[in-house]
C-alpha cells in the first residue's frame, strides 16, 4: 500500500504543511483565537506567523518548533513536576505502538511526544484521534499538522467494519513503511471511573490490517506482533476533569437519554489542558513481542487470544501506575478537602453530594486498587 491510499485519515505529509497553515490563517474562528493570543493587526500578525513558519516541512518539524514549547509551557503552568521512564530495551531508533490508559483528550499524546524526544527517541508519535472532537475545520487542520490521524466515530456496523480495516492497514503502514511511532488509547473514550481496561475491540482492529489474514490464533499473534505494542501507564496526581466526570455520572443517572454536547467536549479539553494536575508520570513497559513469543498458538483458542493480550497489557499498565497520597486516601475511604472542593465544583441543578463524592473517591481509588492486584 502507499501513502495516498490513506489520504482520508492520515496526517499531512511533507509538502502539504504550508497550504494547511495558510488554510488555518484564513479561517475566521481561528483568526478570533489569534486575536486574543496575539493582539496585533491581522496583516502584521499573519506576516509574523508566516515568518516563524518558514522552514517547516513536516509535522515533526511543526512539533519540534511549536508544539514542544507549548507542551512544556503547559507542564510548567499546570503541574508540580513530571517524570517519565522508558526501558533501555526499547530501541530509540525502532518504532512502536504506545498503547496507554486514557487520562486526557489532548495531553496524553502531547506529553508523550515531548518525553520521547527528551528520552532520545528519533521521532514522536502519530496520534489516533476521534473525529467527534474535530468539531471545527481549523481543529482538524491543526491536529493533522500535529501528526494526528482520524478515527471515525458514529458509523453503522457495516461502515465501522470497513473503517476499522482501513485504519488498521494505515497503522501497520505507519510502523512498517513510514517507520514512525503511534499512540493509541487502550479503549474508546476515557474510563470515567479510572478503572482502566483494554478493550478487546481495539486489539481486533489492530489485527484487521496486518500482514496475515488474521483468521487463526497464530495469525492474530503475528499481526499484533507486527505492531510492536508497548503498554504505557499514565499517572496524574490530580485529574483536572474529575468533577466534570462526576457531573456526567449524575446527568446520565438522572436524565433519560442524556448525552454530552459539543460544548461539553470543548469544556473537557480546555479543563484538561489548563487544570491543575499535581505530579504527572509516564511509565512505559517492555514491548509485548517477547511475551507474545512465549504463547503457544496451538494451545490457545482463537476466542481467547484477545482476552489474554488485553489482560497482559492491563497488568503492565496497572503495575506501572505511580501512586499518590490522594489514591491511598481514596481507597482507605478517607475523605479530604480536595475531594470536597471538587464536589462543590459540580454544576448541576440538584447535586447529589454523597453520590458525587463517592464517584470522585472511586476515580482515585481504582488506580491503587488495580495496582495492588497487579503487583501482589
Amino acid at each position: 500500500m502507499k501513502l495516498s491510499d490513506f489520504d482520508d485519515i492520515r496526517p499531512f505529509a511533507q509538502g502539504e504543511m504550508k497550504e494547511a497553515f495558510e488554510s488555518m490563517l484564513s479561517d475566521r474562528q481561528f483568526d478570533k483565537i489569534l486575536q486574543g493570543m496575539i493582539p496585533l493587526p491581522k496583516a502584521l500578525r499573519n506576516g509574523l506567523l508566516r515568518c516563524l513558519f518558514f522552514g517547516i516541512k513536516t509535522p515533526l518539524d511543526f512539533q519540534k518548533r511549536y508544539m514542544r514549547h507549548l507542551v512544556y509551557y503547559v507542564l510548567r503552568k499546570t503541574t508540580t513536576g513530571w517524570s517519565y521512564s522508558f526501558p533501555a530495551a526499547l530501541d530509540r531508533k525502532s518504532n512502536y505502538t504506545f498503547m496507554s490508559n486514557h487520562r486526557d483528550i489532548v495531553l496524553d499524546s502531547a506529553f508523550l511526544c515531548v518525553f520521547l524526544l527528551k528520552a532520545g527517541f528519533s521521532t514522536t508519535v502519530e496520534i489516533a484521534i476521534g473525529d467527534n472532537l474535530l468539531i471545527y475545520p481549523w481543529i482538524k487542520t491543526l491536529v493533522r499538522m500535529n501528526k494526528a490521524f482520524t478515527v471515525n466515530r458514529g458509523l453503522t456496523p457495516k461502515e465501522m467494519l470497513k473503517s476499522s480495516i482501513h485504519m488498521s492497514q494505515y497503522m501497520h503502514y505507519v510502523i512498517n513503511d513510514k517507520h514512525d511511532n503511534i499512540w493509541i488509547a487502550q479503549r474508546e473514550g476515557r474510563a470515567k471511573d479510572s478503572d482502566d481496561r483494554t478493550q478487546e475491540s481495539v486489539l481486533k482492529m489492530l489485527n484487521m490490517g496486518g500482514p496475515t489474514p488474521g483468521k487463526t490464533t497464530a495469525e492474530i499473534i503475528e499481526n499484533l506482533r507486527n505492531m510492536n505494542i508497548v503498554p504505557l501507564a499514565i499517572s496524574y496526581e490530580y485529574d483536572p476533569c474529575d468533577y466534570l466526570k462526576a457531573k456526567e455520572f449524575q446527568c446520565k443517572r438522572d436524565i433519560p437519554g442524556w448525552k454530552k454536547a459539543k460544548q461539553d467536549d470543548l469544556d473537557n479539553m480546555k479543563t484538561g489542558i489548563w487544570g491543575k494536575k499535581g505530579h504527572v508520570h509516564y511509565q512505559a513497559s517492555a514491548c509485548i513481542n517477547d511475551w507474545l513469543d512465549t504463547l503457544d498458538p496451538t494451545a490457545i483458542d482463537k476466542a481467547d487470544i484477545y482476552r489474554l493480550v488485553a489482560e497482559h497489557i492491563d497488568h503492565e499498565i496497572h503495575a506501572n501506575y505511580k501512586i499518590y497520597d490522594v489514591n491511598r486516601d481514596a481507597l482507605a475511604g478517607k475523605e479530604n478537602e480536595y475531594v470536597e472542593s471538587r464536589v462543590r465544583m459540580v454544576d448541576v441543578e440538584q447535586p447529589d453530594v454523597p453520590f458525587l463524592r463517592e464517584k470522585i473517591m472511586t476515580m482515585y481509588a481504582n488506580p491503587l486498587r488495580n495496582h495492588e492486584k497487579a503487583v501482589q
